[in-house]
Formats: C-alpha cells, structure tokens, sequence
C-alpha cells in the first residue's frame, strides 16, 4: 500500500501544503489503491480517474498561484450517491435514477469543492438510503474491508467501507436512523450524526425529510471534525438549516479530555439486547471514561425503547411523500411509453421496475400509516413518541454532558442473513434511531475487537449545537485506546490487498 493512502487527512493535507507532496500524487495513490481492491469490496458506483485528476491538478494550479487554501485541499474524500453532482452521475443506489445527471451540485458538494477536497468518487448505498447493509443498493453489494464475507452497515456502507479499506482518507455519509454511525461501527471508523440542520439538505436526495442529516466518515476524530467544518453551515437554500455558527469541533477534538464532564450511561440501552462482545467493549469503555476522570452515572430514558417503532412509521410516511416526485415524467426512468398507454400506466410500469423491494415496502407503510382513518392512529401516534423521546433527552441533559451507549447491538453480520427478515434488519439502528428523532448530535468511535474479532463502536450522543462535546469525548476515549493498542483499530484489521487477491 502507497505510503500516502495509510496517511490521515490532516496529515495529508499538512503534506500537500507544505509542497512535500501534490494533490495530483495523493489522487493517483488513491486512484491505485481503488483500481487493487475494490473490485472485492464494491464501496464504489462511480469512479472517473481523469475527472480525478483534473480536480487534484485545479488544487495544485490553485496553490501554485497563491490562494488560500484550507486545511483539506487536495485531501481525496468519497462522495455517498445520494448528494447531487453535475460531473458525476446520482443514482441513490436505485434503478429509477440510472445515468442521471443532476443539473445541479448540491450545498455540501459545492463547499467541498470550494475547499479544495477532490471527489474520487460516488460511494454504494441502500436504495434512496434504505437499509442497514447495504445490500437494497441495486447495482452492487458492498463487502466489509475486516471480513469480505459481511456487511460494512448501511445506508451509507459504501462510504464506509471505502474509508475503512484505505481507498479515501474521508467520506460523506447521511444518517436518517443511523445510516453513519451503524456501518462506522461495523467498519472500525469515526462516524458523525451532527445536530440536524447543521448540514444543509439542500441538493441531497430526500428519504424522511425530518430526519435526514449529512455528515463525516473518517478515521480518526480530527479528521472527521476537520471534515465537519468544511461541509456544515447555515445555508439559506434549506428552510430546516439553524442559522447559527458550526460548533467548535476541530477545537475539541484536539482537546480530547473528558476531565470534569458528567458522563451518562442510558440504562435502557446498557447491553440490554446486545451481544456479548458488544456490551463487554461498551462496559469497558465506560470504565476508560471514568478512568480518564469523568463523572458517570447513570440516566434512564425510557421513552427511548418506543423510538424504533415509532421511527417505522415516521419514516415510511414521509417516503411515502418524497417519493412521489418519481412519476416518470420528468426525470429517470421510463418504462412501457410506447404511445398505447396512459401517464398512470407508464407511472405504474416505471414504479414497478425502478423501485426495489425495500422501497416499495416502506412506500405501502407509508402510505397506510398517511390513509383517512388510521393517520390518528398510527402517524399522530408515532409523532407524540417522538415528543417523548425529545423530552427524555431534555431531562437527561439537564443531568449530563453527553449519553453513551454501544452503538449497533451487533457486529458486522453475513450478507444475506438479514435479507429477508425486515424486523431482525431494522434492529440494527435500535440504539441510533433516537438521536435522529429528537435532532441532537452522536457520534460513533470504535472501541474494540469483539470475540469474533470484529470492531465495536461507542456512541456519544450530544445536546442539540453540542456536537463539540460528542467530538471531545470521543477523541479522548480514542487517544486512551490508541495508546492501549498502539495504534488505530484499523491497523489489526486483515490484510485487504491479500484479501483482494
């Protein structure tokens, strides 16, 4: 492996800078290092290695004539397949938007551009970001870099995975019920939830409108936190943006101490239902926490339990809306418009083969949860759940700095297992699910090898515009690990490039 794909993003940004390297050197590392091992991974959709390097030779040329440039220039970041892009096609993993070219970057592609990161490429994803493998995407399977045979999480496991697998130091993900944090766990990398309208959905494909929130995969806090930064802020064109500062984040990530904050441990997520291995890293975690001199006590939230079905039928309502913008008409696909059938027909047509099964499935739940007659029942129910959970977390974080919990109950599981069990998929987000109710921030950090000897993820859940704390808690419980392993968690992972071959 390319000594510059094992180098964090800071580091290579920091090299590039220097004019030790260029960012045209750093892309062709990358683009290599992609060409090796992906075709056994699959986290990509879409690569264009001279698009590539015409990006990385534009932050060399801009360099060169002296503007200033931020601390990513030149970094390679992978690009989840949900963010609109005019160079690049935008499919959302699904059929029904195959080849399509948006005709417009959305908010965050363009200040990814503006800060001078280079786009490698457009990651795999679970249909319009449903799903928690990866394996509802309808082009490709993507496999987790600790062992090709399991999923690397989902919706964004593509991103994930080509983090994970050293094939972009950074990536962008969304999370609408753990879609970033679930497959940072299942991978063994950093994965942030920020504060709901932190990042601007604008140009970002619309699963549940109220819950859909961009944000980082990285290796490493800081780098992530850097990557925060740089695609986060107040955008006009969102109507759900907060129009209020970025938080501190690279500041507390650097920071990284936990000296004199008031740690709360959820009583109903502390290993109940998890594994073994899983609640044996996570109690060792607490321990670290407590260890590093915080304060740990702990806080019930029982409303939190309600959140996953709640969450089902939340969601699906809104796809249920979303989606209804693909009619054939338009844009996308079209099928059966052979001029001997209606526009309801080539709707119906088009819906039927462009659409996969777990689309289809949340579109009908949604749909019967949204009918005259049980809207009462079922969505205004789900609605007051989510009010309670809100107010769980209002209480607890009048007690504490930040709540912990594990953040999948499980590790990675083998692809296929789930597939055709709905229930046991959707319990992977059953830790997730409630920070992304109530729009406060979480963060996961891997925090261990369970005795299958694959990662473990911590999550730290944040008030809403706390995302700082979750980024110094973290980070402190990351440096503690590393100088226990010496080293990332990544670096026990198995040799890929073998695994490749």
């Amino acid at each position: 492996m390319n000594e510059l794909v094992g180098r964090t993003a800071a580091e290579l940004g920091a090299l590039i800078a220097a004019g030790e390297t260029s960012a045209a050197e750093v892309a062709d590392a990358h683009l290599d290092r992609i060409a090796a091992v992906d075709g056994a991974v699959g986290a990509f959709l879409h690569v264009d290695p001279e698009n590539v390097r015409a990006q990385a030779r534009a932050v060399d040329e801009r360099r060169a004539a002296g503007e200033e440039l931020g601390p990513l220039a030149g970094v390679p970041i992978a690009h989840k397949d949900v963010f609109t892009t005019t160079d690049m096609p935008t499919t959302a993993g699904s059929k029904i938007l195959e080849g399509w070219r948006p005709p417009y970057d959305a908010t965050i592609t363009e200040r990814l551009r503006a800060a001078g990161l280079v786009i490698i490429g457009k990651t795999n994803m679970d249909e319009f970001a449903m799903g928690s493998s990866t394996e509802n995407s309808a082009y490709r399977v993507t496999r987790n870099p600790w062992d090709l045979s399991r999923i690397p999480g989902g919706s964004s496991g593509g991103s994930s995975a080509a983090v994970a697998a050293y094939e972009a130091p950074l990536a962008t993900g969304t999370d609408t019920g753990g879609s970033i944090r679930q497959p940072a766990a299942v991978t063994g990398i950093v994965g942030m939830k920020p504060t709901y309208g932190g990042s601007s959905r604008y140009g970002v494909i619309a699963f549940a409108s109220s819950l859909d929130t961009p944000g980082p995969f990285a290796r490493n806090v800081l780098d992530a936190a850097l990557l925060h930064e740089t695609m986060s802020g107040h955008d006009p064109r969102d109507s759900t943006s907060i129009d209020r500062p970025v938080p501190p984040v690279a500041e507390a990530a650097r920071r990284a101490d936990v000296a004199g904050l008031t740690v709360g441990v959820v009583k109903e997520f502390a290993g109940s239902g998890g594994d073994d291995g899983v609640t044996a890293r996570f109690t060792e975690a607490v321990a670290l926490l407590e260890s590093l001199g915080a304060k740990v006590v702990e806080v019930s939230c029982p409303h939190f339990t309600y959140a996953l079905p709640a969450y089902y039928i939340i969601a699906p309502s809104e796809v249920s809306s979303n989606l209804a913008r693909f009619d054939a008409m338009r844009y996308g696909l079209r099928v059966g418009d052979d001029g001997s059938r209606s526009a309801e027909e080539v709707m119906a047509l088009t819906r039927a083969e462009g659409f996969g099964p777990e689309v289809k499935r949340r579109i009908m739940l949604g749909t019967y949860a949204l009918s005259s007659g049980y809207y009462d029942a079922y969505y205004g129910k789900a609605q007051q759940v989510r009010t309670l959970v809100n107010r769980d977390f209002d209480a607890a974080f009048e007690r504490v700095d930040v709540l912990v919990s594990p953040t999948t109950p499980s590790t990675a599981f083998p692809i296929g297992e789930r597939a055709d069990d709905p229930m046991a998929m959707y319990l992977a987000d059953l830790w997730t699910i409630p920070s992304d109710l109530a729009g406060n921030a979480a963060i996961s950090v891997p925090c261990g090898l369970a005795d299958d000897g694959l990662p473990v993820g911590l999550q730290i859940m944040a008030p809403v515009l706390g995302d700082d704390r979750a980024y110094r808690v973290g980070a402190a419980v990351e440096r503690a690990l590393e100088d226990r392993w010496g080293g990332p968690l990544l670096a026990k992972a198995p040799d890929l490039a073998e695994a490749a071959r």
